[in-house]
């Protein structure tokens, strides 16, 4: 008696036992569900022990949180009249009082600064004492701020525009919790809701506090729909092949047991829900359904053939079983290299995704037999799906293909070779932070908005050490500022700088009378009495605080990003990095460009180069299956032609289709080669067993080996092409790729495995029809009818 026969054995006379095991199982991890939740951060895509990270951490320990800042914009002419313009910053003030809020920079908020010669040393006083009561009062306010106060520009305002902006900074401490959560949705969306209906105002809301709750949401809301869309499609499509209602709610069973077993590792493990691990549950679906179909189909197949249940359902489990094991171990291997990348987000993604498939498999293999053992014998009408006239065409056509048109077959594929690498050539790299996000919702517009009135919304921040005290507030070190800044505004992509030197500036006009013409640095003969002024000024000394430490040591500067790629961002970087080089000697100062939005330009560049890497360690991973399962080079160098292959031409479809490689389309390769390679193992396994049973003749082994599992094959990949459709009803941009692409290469696949496949097998038929090429396999992956007949049912 084989390893298989025992399991089945086991599992069916203990059925009672797994039951209640399996019931156990998924209550313990229904509970763990509520440990679960969602990232309250952007994804970091980068090692721990990075130098990306490093600095970036760096500059959060000098200057804390940069992340907090929710911004507020209007552009209407209305607003600058009385009663719309106190609304506004009353809505404002508003904001200001709630104990969520550090503070708030509005109109109400600007204070000007003044020399008072008296007293040498600069004073603070509101822009205006009074809320304006006329339009005339109104205008007054407004050309002062738009003409007199530079420092102000593209800060609060647009002159061009005359779109008013307003900064809101969150607290620090809540940045990364629910109760950010809570503040956006609870306080900040209504109130502004309503200032809207009452004004008759459309106010843009954004900022990366912003758009990573509702980013949240989005992706909270995106997994119900997921794990319904998978269910619906794939029941669908499942009793479409079986016209079977028993058959559809076993796989329904065992594929909801698998989503509960999804949510509770998430749980479990303690991990958070991110835009990748709300894959998971509508994956192990997906993925599910397919070893549904094969057991199923063997239970069915074994009915027709002898008619007792007890056989059949101990030849699904010793005969498919081993197949099948083979199957979600490749798959899971697939998933199972990210687990070597460095990133945490990947890692996590692969964990789960491995540890899931192999659960699914399991679960399948157990309730569906043990189930079936308490169900009546299927009648007639639930096997005539077995002898479906057009199913038998589709097949007869395959056969057709590999015995007449093989050098069709191989003209196709060279093309299709051709044109896969040059679409490779056309591949570009996206790195952008919000290029994924719901281009149909109002968030996003709002992004664009704040792009072309302020330059962006998402930080790039520069960190200066001059490495002294006090060294900061040197003229030759403020001037080396300036300098970076001029750089900065020539970039298009980015908005002007804001840093001490501005503030330095503000300092000379004030001294100047407020002239603002005097708006620029001073001279070295300026300098001495108006830092004299600075000295004596605590209010201007809390001004400081937001751009230089305490120390006077480290030094920000202040740019926001538009939604640019990688290759735009590389030339800034580079630009920007020749003036540092240049202005700032390194024996002197230590200069690091940082934030979140280039540490997540770089996670992704990090990933691209990892792509190689884990893309190599599955499929070195599955040769290794291979060779261990059927002991022969050549074997495993053609079954892996026509899964690399669908590779090609997905990477080519890339490119002509301009979809780029990012963090979310990153996975369709190693998660497609996966899933592909269970065809050729079911089709080999087949295989196997007809030229032993052929006498080593492998023509009439590689025709049986189609008819047999063409079916199957058939039915799976038509399950995984529309189960992974349904992430194309995401409003992510990346999803919508992934699932694309995903059902596109598993569809090639097929093709590839039922045509290019058996026509290498039979073009290199003398080569490999002999024992010494092809030996007997380590482990019995599909044992014989004799085998099965020595075992008692």
């Amino acid at each position: 008696m084989n390893f298989w026969t025992k399991v089945a054995s086991i599992i069916l006379r203990n059925r009672y036992l797994v039951l209640l095991g399996i019931a156990i199982i998924t209550g313990l991890l229904a509970t763990q569900m509520k440990y679960m939740k969602f990232s309250y951060t952007e994804a970091n895509l980068l090692p721990e022990d990075h130098i990306a990270n490093q600095q970036y951490n760096k500059f959060l320990d000098i200057f804390g949180e940069e992340g907090n800042l929710v911004i507020l914009g209007v552009k209407d002419s209305t607003i600058f009249t009385p009663k719309k313009f106190n609304a506004w910053n009353n809505l404002v003030k508003k904001f200001d009082d709630l104990e969520e809020i550090d503070f708030t920079i509005s109109i109400a908020d600007i204070q000007k600064l003044k020399a008072d010669r008296k007293s040498r040393k600069f004073v603070l006083e509101p822009l205006y004492e009074e809320a304006p009561k006329t339009a005339q009062e109104v205008l007054t306010i407004k050309k002062q701020l738009f003409e007199k106060l530079p420092f102000y520009d593209n800060l609060l305002y647009n002159k061009e525009t005359g779109t008013l902006q307003t900064a809101i900074y969150i607290k620090k401490d809540i940045i990364n919790t629910p109760k950010r959560r809570d503040f956006i949705f609870n306080t900040l969306i209504p109130e502004i809701e309503t200032f809207e209906k009452e004004n008759k105002i459309d106010i843009r809301i954004s900022g990366m506090p912003y758009i990573r709750t509702l980013n949240a949401q989005n992706i909270q809301d995106e997994i119900l729909l997921f794990v319904v869309g998978a269910l619906a499609i794939t029941a669908l499509i499942f009793f479409f092949f079986f016209r079977s209602y028993r058959a559809t709610f076993i796989t329904l069973l065992v594929v909801m047991i698998g989503v509960t077993w999804a949510f509770g590792f998430i749980g479990l493990f303690r991990y958070e829900i991110t835009v990748l691990s709300a894959l998971i549950p509508p994956l192990i679906i997906v993925i599910g359904v397919p070893n549904a179909v094969f057991l199923i189909n063997k239970y069915q197949q074994e009915i027709k053939k002898h008619g007792n249940q007890a056989k059949s359902l101990q030849r699904v489990i010793s005969k498919i079983g081993n197949a099948t094991l083979m199957t979600n171990i490749t798959t899971a291997s697939g998933f199972a290299t990210f687990v070597f990348v460095k990133s945490n987000l990947l890692r996590e993604f692969g964990i789960l995704a491995s540890v899931n498939i192999i659960s699914i498999f399991i679960l399948a293999l157990l309730i569906i037999p043990i189930i079936y053992s308490f169900m009546p014998l299927p009648k007639k009408k639930h096997l005539n799906h077995l002898e479906r006239r057009w199913i038998e065409n589709v097949v007869d056509w395959m056969e057709r293909m590999v015995k007449n048109h093989r050098i069709s077959i191989y003209f196709a594929t060279v093309i299709v070779i051709i044109a896969g690498i040059i679409g490779v050539y056309k591949i570009r790299v996206s790195g952008s932070l919000i290029e994924d996000m719901p281009k149909s919702l109002q968030f996003y517009k709002d992004i664009k908005f704040f792009e072309n009135e302020f330059g962006g919304i998402m930080p790039l921040e520069i960190l200066v050490d001059t490495k002294k005290e006090k060294g900061v507030m040197k003229l030759a070190t403020l001037k080396k500022m300036e300098e970076l800044n001029e750089t900065i505004e020539t970039f298009p992509e980015l908005s002007k700088p804001i840093s001490v030197t501005n503030l330095v500036k503000y300092s000379k006009q004030a001294y100047y009378k407020g002239n603002p013409k005097y708006y620029q640095l001073p001279t070295s003969q300026e300098q001495s009495y108006i830092f004299a002024y600075t000295k004596n000024s605590s209010n201007d000394a809390n001004m400081l605080k937001s751009f230089v430490d305490s120390t006077g040591r480290y030094a920000r500067i202040t740019t926001y990003m538009k939604d640019i790629g990688t290759d735009k961002m590389d030339v800034i970087q580079e630009r920007l990095k020749t003036v540092i080089a240049k202005e700032f000697p390194s024996k002197n100062y230590e200069v690091s460009l940082t934030g979140k939005a280039l540490v997540f330009i770089k996670g992704t560049n990090y990933l691209i180069k990892n792509l190689v890497f884990s893309l190599s360690l599955a499929i070195i991973l599955i040769a290794l299956f291979m060779a261990w399962m059927f002991r022969s080079l050549r074997m495993i160098f053609i079954s892996l032609i026509p899964n690399i292959l669908p590779l090609l031409i997905t990477a080519g479809l890339m490119g002509f289709f301009d979809i780029p490689i990012k963090p979310s389309t990153i996975l369709v390769f190693s998660i497609a080669f996966g899933i592909s390679v269970d065809d050729t193992i079911h089709f080999l396994a087949k295989y196997r067993q007809e030229l032993i049973a052929n006498k080593w003749r492998v023509k009439p082994s590689v025709y049986a080996a189609l008819k047999e599992t063409g079916v199957s094959m058939f039915y799976t990949s038509i399950v995984l092409f529309f189960g992974f459709l349904t992430f194309t009803l995401s409003s992510f941009g990346g999803t919508i790729a992934l699932g694309g692409l995903v059902s596109i290469t598993l569809l090639l696949a097929m093709v590839s495995n039922l045509l290019l496949l058996p026509s290498l097998l039979l073009s290199f038929e003398k080569k490999i029809a002999n024992k010494k090429v092809f030996k007997e396999p380590s482990m019995r992956i599909i044992p014989t009818e004799e085998e099965e007949d020595k075992t008692k049912s």
